[in-house]
């Protein structure tokens, strides 16, 4: 069941990237990802409030544990891995294509895959290995069709932001399965619903503080912030997205490994949007590319079952 979860949590995501895109659209960058954060936050207020003062949650999927400082220290470093990620990824795709992004972000899975040889001690299977020369191949031959559109992988600044928001992403993932695992295999033990409440808070104070000390004072120096409905549905996705990415987790028998490549199925649906709804260029080359990162991540799923 934790795989159908996964697969739903890949649609969303690819929606949430879309209207991200409209968001970010001559917009400013910080303003957007500000009111992201508040707006999640305040879709799981509700559910902190209730949990603090009462039982009426206990025993459903929204039910959460309070905990100390001990616990939130560990969700604040979450929020800054995060939040680190997004500041990279929000101002690399508002610079550019959806369908130039989408591939590289679906390298993630190969990040968490080397990040659990090198920091877990796992070992690497032929198939995932396979996978991985695969997906290396394919950002090459990405670089190569962006090169088209005068995208210069070497030189383009904005690749390199997107290049680091996956990165961190990964790294976030790899630190999900430690927050997640039961303190006896290793982990923290942390209750999925208090994470991924949490952490919006957090990261809303943290860029609550940056919109104040940096965007502000030289808001009119810099691209002009307007009002889109599109932010919302950032919001929204996003939550619902996230949820069925930590509920999945949360069932026996998840994999990290599994559930991460599930998810950057969501390069399809952006990759969609960005044809059909942005008119893109060069789909025909970037399709081939985006076909050999499915198929990486197809050998990383038959490695890892």
């Amino acid at each position: 069941m934790w795989i159908v979860f996964a697969f739903l949590s890949a649609v969303l995501l690819g929606c949430y990237d879309t209207f991200k895109k409209i968001a970010l659209k001559d917009n400013a960058v910080i303003p957007v990802l500000f009111l992201n954060t508040l707006f999640c936050s305040l879709i799981f207020l509700p559910f902190i409030i209730i949990n603090c003062h009462s039982d009426a949650l206990q025993g459903t999927a929204f039910s959460m544990s309070q905990g100390g400082w001990h616990e939130h220290r560990y969700i604040l470093l979450k929020s800054v891995i995060v939040l680190s990620s997004w500041l990279f990824g929000y101002f690399g795709i508002k610079h550019l294509p959806l369908t130039i992004v989408g591939p590289i972000n679906a390298t993630r899975p190969v990040m968490v895959l080397i990040g659990a040889l090198l920091v877990f001690g796992e070992r690497l299977n032929l198939w995932q290995w396979a996978g991985v020369i695969i997906a290396v191949i394919s950002f090459f031959m990405l670089s190569k069709a962006g090169k088209k559109e005068g995208i210069d992988f070497k030189h383009d600044r904005w690749i390199y932001f997107i290049v680091l928001a996956s990165f961190l992403g990964a790294v976030s993932g790899l630190y999900d399965k430690y927050l997640m695992a039961p303190p006896e295999n290793g982990g923290v033990g942390l209750d999925r619903m208090m994470v991924q409440s949490w952490y919006n808070i957090y990261q809303c104070g943290m860029m609550g503080l940056m919109l104040i000390l940096l965007w502000w004072p030289k808001r009119h120096q810099t691209t002009p912030f307007q009002w889109n409905r599109a932010i919302i549905f950032v919001s929204i996705f996003l939550s619902a997205a996230d949820f069925l990415y930590f509920y999945s987790l949360s069932i026996p028998g998840a994999m990290i490994s599994v559930v991460s490549m599930i998810r950057r199925g969501s390069v399809v649906v952006s990759f969609l949007f960005g044809a059909i709804f942005f008119h893109e260029k060069n789909l025909r080359a970037k399709a081939f590319d985006l076909a050999l990162v499915l198929l990486s991540m197809l050998l990383l799923y038959i490695g890892s079952k």
